[in-house]
């Protein structure tokens, strides 16, 4: 009787990190596969956490550290919030291990490192221990706050928390959708918070391919996000209820980030791109970023992907799930990508330090970032409203 040779994953990644996360996050959904969906939730499950130590000997080493540890975070919980917001396992598990996510230039504040799935319909951020200690803190609203909005919030969709130990080093990182699109390339994004002191994007910033530009910014472009009446009610009853949710948690320093796809630019791009590819032929230049992204060697094209082909500057809201269209008669034709992102700055003692240091030096009536929960999120609202048109 012959065995059929089950096809080896062998998580290729240019960081062991990215290869521990890979073989962590496969092993994690493979065990949940066999565990029955419970009923509800329970509160020990809230506090529950799977661990793994793996010592490799000889095997895959070309890929994978000799030694490691990955300790997943409440693994119950995150994947009912992962069923909440119509995240099917599997698809999950194939974004994440089918092909190494890769490195985005973006460096977050305290220099958080980001990774976007080979896919680019997750986001892998590498966190704090704080983080995770407030992630724990929250967890418990945050998952009762999904339920009631039935996942339909602008807030970041938590899918997975872990720990990766390699050579005695803990990192820690959480995964969240991508709030741009997997297909519409961004080719201008904004961090937007409702302040205005100190909000523009440094040189440093701007000399990046794509910067993260910032409030100044966006008003000294004389930018506007264009959508029509129905979509501006929907987003901002969403902003609100979503805002107010994180008032009432004590939290704030959170931004609205806005991706903007211009649709004719892209397709003129697309068009300049076959161009160079007709000419090109014999170059073998199938590296292009923009535009749809390519699937890894002999993998079945992806499954949600197979129903009919997308016309330009059309997505699935069932992924692309912050996309709003701009209006009929907005001067440009625009797909604007709208989240909010950094939740998990609490408002404790480092912020009332820093609140009282900014104050001594703006004056009391200046508007600064760092004010309480509740004046943040007011003035956060205001903000963005003013600035849907």
């Amino acid at each position: 009787k012959h065995f059929v040779a089950q096809k080896v994953k062998l998580f290729r990644a240019s960081d062991p990190l990215l290869s521990v996360l890979m073989w962590g996050v496969n092993h994690s959904i493979n065990e949940l596969s066999h565990v029955q969906i419970p009923v509800m939730l329970m509160p020990d499950d809230f506090k529950a956490y799977s661990k793994i130590k793996v010592d490799n000997h000889l095997f895959n080493k070309e890929n994978m550290p000799s030694h490691f540890k990955f300790k997943e975070y409440c693994p119950m919980v995150f994947r009912n919030l992962r069923e909440r917001f119509a995240i099917d396992d599997q698809d999950f598990q194939n974004s994440v291990t089918r092909s190494a996510p890769f490195s985005n230039d973006s460096q977050g504040r305290s220099g958080a490192r980001f990774h976007t799935t080979y896919d680019r319909r997750y986001v892998v951020k590498t966190i704090s221990s704080e983080d995770v200690a407030e992630m724990h803190n929250i967890l418990k609203k945050y998952h009762q706050y999904i339920v009631e909005c039935h996942g339909n919030t602008l807030i970041p969709q938590f899918l997975g928390m872990y720990r990766l130990t390699v050579d005695g080093v803990e990192t820690y990182m959480i995964v969240t959708r991508n709030v741009f699109g997997h297909r519409l390339p961004v080719y201008r994004k904004y961090d937007l918070k409702g302040s205005t002191v100190a909000r523009e994007a440094s040189d440093k910033e701007k000399a990046k391919e794509l910067p993260t530009y910032k409030d100044n910014d966006f008003i000294n472009d004389g930018q506007k996000i264009c959508i029509d009446e129905n979509n501006k009610k929907m987003f901002l009853e969403k902003l609100k209820k979503d805002v107010e949710f994180l008032a009432q948690l004590k939290i704030m320093d959170y931004s609205l980030l806005v991706g903007i796809h211009d649709v004719e630019r892209a397709e003129q791009e697309e068009m300049d791109f076959e161009d160079e590819e007709d000419e090109g032929e014999s170059d073998g230049a199938g590296a292009h970023t923009t535009g749809s992204c390519g699937t890894p060697p002999d993998s079945p094209g992806n499954v949600l992907n197979s129903s009919r082909p997308l016309a330009p500057g059309e997505f699935d809201p069932t992924i692309d799930v912050y996309a709003i269209k701009s209006h009929e008669n907005s001067l440009r034709k625009e797909i604007y990508f709208l989240g909010i992102i950094d939740i998990l700055t609490h408002y404790d003692a480092k912020k009332k330090a820093a609140h009282a240091a900014k104050t001594v030096k703006h004056g009391s009536g200046a508007e600064i970032s760092t004010v309480n929960p509740e004046q943040y999120s007011k003035r956060f609202v205001e903000f963005i409203t003013s600035i849907l048109t």
